[in-house]
């Protein structure tokens, strides 16, 4: 049986990725203005290439959280088939708490929404927060709505366009509120996001 300081210390090792991500504020590395970030799913793994001059803010904010571990173990909790793959919600609640509140102002749109394109969700003005999508096919109608992508997927779309299609069903605010324990009771077959790193 283990020590009890051992456990302490297992247990405090556990919690330090959640720790790192409770303060938004302190995760504002600047970008390189061209990297690579790999993601890998039970589907395969994709590559995203970020252009920073893009989206300077998008950017930022995705090497960070990247970085971070941010995207490790989030759900693609709204995939259609032929339009868009959606992840970026913490499956801690806590975490997923903090960062709702600190949103990116918006930025003009420099590149089209085309097919593997990668850019930041946003419900009204300047409310960019974690989440993204990825283009599954040309949806240029987006440039006008004002979503700038920061990146394109170079390596992998074969892998995004097998996602489970779980469309709108998962609700967001639910699980905002509840994390992945929502998700896993209620959508079993969703796909997520294994391990994110940048390369």
């Amino acid at each position: 049986m283990l020590p009890l300081l051992l456990i302490s210390a297992f247990a405090a090792l556990a919690q330090a990725p959640a720790n790192k991500l409770m303060d938004p504020s302190k995760l504002a590395e600047k970008a390189p203005e061209k990297f690579k970030a790999r993601f890998t799913t039970a589907k395969g793994e994709f590559v995203i290439a970020v252009t920073r001059a893009w989206s300077p803010l998008g950017a930022d904010r995705f090497y960070n959280l990247v970085k971070n571990g941010f995207y490790d173990g989030c759900g693609f909790h709204r995939v259609h088939t032929g339009f868009v793959a959606q992840f970026g919600l913490n499956g801690n609640p806590a975490v997923q708490a903090k960062w709702e509140k600190a949103t990116l102002k918006d930025e003009p749109v420099k590149r089209s929404n085309t097919l593997g394109l990668v850019a930041f969700t946003a419900d009204g003005a300047n409310s960019r927060s974690t989440q993204i999508y990825v283009n599954l096919k040309d949806n240029t109608f987006l440039d006008k709505q004002g979503f700038p992508p920061f990146g394109d997927v170079v390596q992998g779309i074969g892998a995004l366009g097998t996602l489970k299609a779980v469309g709108d069903k998962p609700n967001q605010q639910t699980i905002i509120k509840q994390g992945n324990a929502y998700l896993k009771r209620s959508f079993p077959d969703m796909d997520y996001v294994k391990k994110a790193v940048i390369e």
